[in-house]
């Protein structure tokens, strides 16, 4: 198996969880569905006090603490369809196995501010989970579904939908899930990942 889940502070220092928010880097797709998993990493990082301006593992990355856990947040700057390489990069440097690596991300399944939190799964047809679970060898990660509406009609291609910017309104409702979403990693790190999901789950 690529990773051990022996203790993960024996030789690369104390993070104890990974943290990542899927999206695409640049200005252009601010605010949009797409980035729901950085938009949610931005409110975590905001709550625990962690500045995520450290580029590493082709990422944004930022250490601090949640939960009394050290984590590590992450923003991959690889563009979404190749999250995996940063995600799995960062997992092997720091020991990390996959049930202490939690993903957050877009879902189209689910409306606005609505969340789903799973302790393992399928790839659903979400092309950064895909490249995860490729790379890593497992889809035993904990992840963060976060809502973002389906296509309104049958006219808009997929692509261009979570490209799409997010409605003052459909922004308020993911504020909402944000915070929602670092309670419950606040839980999950510390193994009340069931309590999270009773909570939060749409």
């Amino acid at each position: 198996m690529l990773f051990s889940k022996k203790n993960s502070t024996e030789n690369t220092g104390s993070i104890e969880y990974i943290i990542v928010g899927l999206g695409n880097p640049g200005s252009q797709y601010e605010n949009t569905r797409h980035n729901a998993g950085f938009i949610t990493l931005d409110t975590i990082a905001k709550k625990n006090d962690i500045k995520v301006d450290r580029l590493k593992f082709k990422s944004l990355c930022g250490a601090g603490t949640i939960g009394g856990k050290r984590v590590l947040l992450m923003k991959p700057s690889t563009f979404m369809n190749l999250s995996g390489q940063a995600v799995t990069e960062a997992m092997a440097f720091y020991k990390i196995p996959p049930e202490h690596t939690i993903v957050i991300f877009d879902d189209i399944s689910l409306e606005p501010g609505k969340l789903r939190i799973r302790r393992k799964g399928s790839d659903g047809g979400h092309n950064g989970i895909k490249n995860i679970i490729y790379l890593s060898g497992s889809d035993k990660f904990p992840r963060i579904k976060v809502g973002v509406g389906a296509k309104p009609n049958l006219h808009w291609e997929l692509a261009d939908w979570v490209l799409s910017r997010f409605t003052e309104s459909e922004m308020k409702s993911l504020t909402e899930a944000a915070e929602n979403a670092a309670q419950s990693v606040e839980y999950m790190v510390n193994e009340q990942t069931d309590k999270a999901m009773n909570l939060f789950n749409s």
